[in-house]
């Protein structure tokens, strides 16, 4: 029975952070092409914050099983774009990433305030399980997606960066992508990099947040 309360008390927590992690994420692509020009992801109704319009069933699965997964990839057409369009692809693939970083920053600006307050108001420090969620997801979805397989964005930076006489070399992965993928969470190898770098950039956050803590603190006195 305890162990169900504290299932159940994680999911309160972990859930709503995934989401966010996974909604911002898939709606900063839509908007990065928006504004290049294509209306894809309007016509797509990708360019929301609902959930429900990014989640991928294989990649939700992936994420149940062993807590890493992906969301359904925003359509996109380089056809539209104004100005150079593969250029505009390494955009549009960058901007979840860089939006899970941005919130992951912000988040450990939240961490701060939040520890601080806590001190004052002790109810306050409830939030801060979701906040730790929220700081790790965001960390981990956007280091996770800019591994070069597709259809992680990682692949679209790649081989537009690459010169075009590869881009079949995407077209072939792109069909075995998703199994690629699930193999490589299914056997773990993704910790061997991924780890070490989110586990750097999740520690380079707190220290921020532990460093604006100490002004705010200092500051009080």
């Amino acid at each position: 029975m305890t162990f169900l309360r504290d299932t159940i008390s994680e999911l309160i927590y972990w859930v709503p952070a995934l989401l966010i992690a996974m909604s911002f994420h898939e709606y900063a692509h839509g908007k990065v092409a928006d504004r290049l020009g294509d209306p894809t992801p309007r016509y797509a109704g990708r360019l929301t914050l609902n959930p429900l319009k990014h989640v991928d069933p294989i990649g939700l699965l992936m994420l149940v099983i062993v807590r890493f997964g992906w969301a359904k990839p925003v359509p996109v057409n380089p056809l539209y774009f104004k100005g150079d369009r593969r250029q505009g692809m390494i955009l549009v693939g960058f901007a979840g990433p860089a939006m899970n970083f941005l919130l992951a920053g912000l988040t450990g600006i939240a961490m701060a305030i939040t520890a601080y307050w806590s001190l004052k108001w002790s109810p306050a420090v409830r939030i801060m399980p979701f906040l730790e969620y929220l700081l790790l997801y965001n960390v981990y979805f956007g280091v996770f997606n800019l591994m070069p397989i597709p259809p992680l964005d990682g692949s679209k930076i790649l081989f537009n960066l690459l010169p075009q006489r590869y881009y079949y070399i995407y077209h072939i992965l792109e069909q075995y992508g998703p199994f690629i993928l699930i193999l490589v969470l299914m056997t773990g190898l993704h910790h061997f990099f991924l780890t070490p770098i989110a586990g750097g950039i999740i520690n380079s956050i707190i220290s921020m947040a532990n460093a604006i803590l100490k002004l705010l603190w200092g500051g009080a006195k």
